[in-house]
């Protein structure tokens, strides 16, 4: 057996999960990784999220990963002789581990957003370019069997040229609301959604018709949660977190934006538990002032295929999904995907955050039932089903399949390209950057002007 790489991690949130448990050989689709590859050091601002994954590390049967402070990230790579770091971290930390780990001698994956602004991505290709390193961006929704599928319609011309396409995002008042409680709802941190969540879509658009962004125009705003929407719709003074506390603060487990880290055993382990460590609050209150990101967005995005993008995303919707209408010079491809058809409250309170990391959730809508369907239809013929395989496990049968290539070390020359490296991340970033300038100046703004590099 060949010699397994050797592999660090930086950050050990619940994203963090899904790395930890393919080089454990625990997670679905990865019980190959271990003969591979091994997770021999790690670190993490907060040493209680470390103790809670030591302990299941352990119990699965494998050493405990050696622990180091994310300061001696440098000491961390030379003294356990690192292949590879991954870097689960907070957004507008990714440009900082991501450099230092290349400039110490090893390669980096990172999970998307490559990063949040335009500097950090200079300093990226910077490192790049003076290392001669190798960074990934984990595009997990490129690997799902619906968005293959429709790469691959696109990319065996049975639509011919694409001309346009037109994407809708729905995040639900669950799972949208999600990102109003945490870090990610100062805009100086996650660069906002256009970065955070839509560096997904647009990797998607990119990916699937083979193209670059070249041209952005945007709009959008804070236009339902936050103090001063909350004010506006009436609904009075609000508990400054979702959790109840021993003294009866909180939300009451009856109001339906209200995030109660004690009812969930993971939550609870990885933050609840360990607030003491960092102040870290998970469970902040969807109406509180000072929120600085945008929960509608809208954005035209111009390619240098000729190609013309129009995307919307709304992280207060009444179900979860998107769809996608991809037109072509010889007919039209339509993906619809519902991840949940409704957000409805169990009797204990409690609804699933994120659908499309628990597949196994029970469909609850019957108008709107959990589906994904791909319609192809050519110019005069009826229209078509298009087959989708079934995936394994969570964000659409994607991470399972990312987990394979990302530690087999397959290249982009694989069919579908679906292995991201540098300039796709930068180009997933670039369209979220370009938005956000555009937001703030009311112009379109060119790609180019931003002088990323890619």
């Amino acid at each position: 057996m060949t010699q397994r790489e050797r592999y660090g991690l930086v950050g050990t949130g619940s994203r963090a999960g899904m790395y930890i448990g393919a080089l454990t050989g625990t997670v679905l689709g990865a019980e190959h990784v271990p003969g591979i590859a091994e997770l021999v050091a790690w670190a993490d601002v907060n040493p209680g999220r470390l103790d809670v994954y030591e302990r299941e590390v352990v119990a699965a049967g494998h050493p405990a990963p050696t622990r180091y402070a994310t300061d001696d990230l440098e000491r961390m790579v030379a003294d356990e002789h690192l292949d590879r770091v991954i870097i689960t971290t907070p957004d507008f930390t990714h440009a900082d581990y991501i450099v230092r780990s290349l400039r110490a001698g090893a390669d980096v994956v990172v999970e998307k957003p490559l990063t949040i602004d335009a500097e950090s991505v200079r300093r990226i290709g910077a490192a790049i370019a003076e290392t001669g390193r190798e960074v990934i961006t984990t595009f997990n929704y490129r690997y799902s069997p619906r968005n293959s599928t429709l790469r691959r319609v696109i990319a065996e011309g049975r639509i011919g040229q694409v001309t346009s396409v037109h994407f809708e995002w729905a995040l639900d008042t669950v799972h949208g609301a999600d990102y109003f409680r945490r870090w990610h709802r100062d805009k100086a941190k996650s660069g906002g959604l256009f970065i955070h969540k839509a560096s997904h879509h647009f990797d998607l658009v990119n990916w699937w018709i083979a193209a670059a962004p070249v041209r952005v125009f945007a709009s959008g705003g804070l236009r339902f949660y936050g103090a001063e929407n909350a004010a506006a719709r009436g609904l009075g003074e609000r508990p400054a977190r979702g959790t109840r506390t021993p003294g009866g603060t909180g939300a009451a487990a009856s109001d339906p934006f209200s995030l109660d880290l004690a009812s969930d055993a993971r939550l609870k382990e990885l933050y609840l538990d360990q607030e003491h460590h960092d102040g870290y609050l998970r469970d902040r209150d969807v109406f509180d002032p000072g929120i600085t990101i945008e929960d509608n967005l809208a954005a035209l995005v111009d390619y240098d295929s000729g190609a013309t993008l129009s995307y919307s995303l709304n992280a207060h919707a009444p179900w979860e999904g998107y769809r996608v209408t991809v037109n072509g010079t010889e007919g039209r491809a339509e993906l619809e995907v519902v991840e949940r058809g409704a957000v409805l409250i169990g009797d204990d309170g409690r609804v699933v955050v994120d659908p499309s990391m628990h597949p196994d959730h029970s469909p609850v809508d019957e108008v709107r039932p959990d589906i994904e369907r791909l319609v192809l239809q050519r110019h005069w013929e009826g229209a078509q089903v298009v087959e989708i395989p079934e995936g394994i496990g969570s964000h659409g049968g994607g991470d399972a399949y990312l987990l394979r290539h990302l530690f087999d070390r397959v290249t982009g020359d694989e069919p579908l390209v679906r292995v991201a490296g540098y300039a796709d991340g930068v180009r997933a970033v670039s369209v979220g950057i370009a938005g956000n300038r555009s937001l703030e100046t009311g112009a379109p703004v060119r790609i180019e002007d931003l002088d990323l590099g890619v």
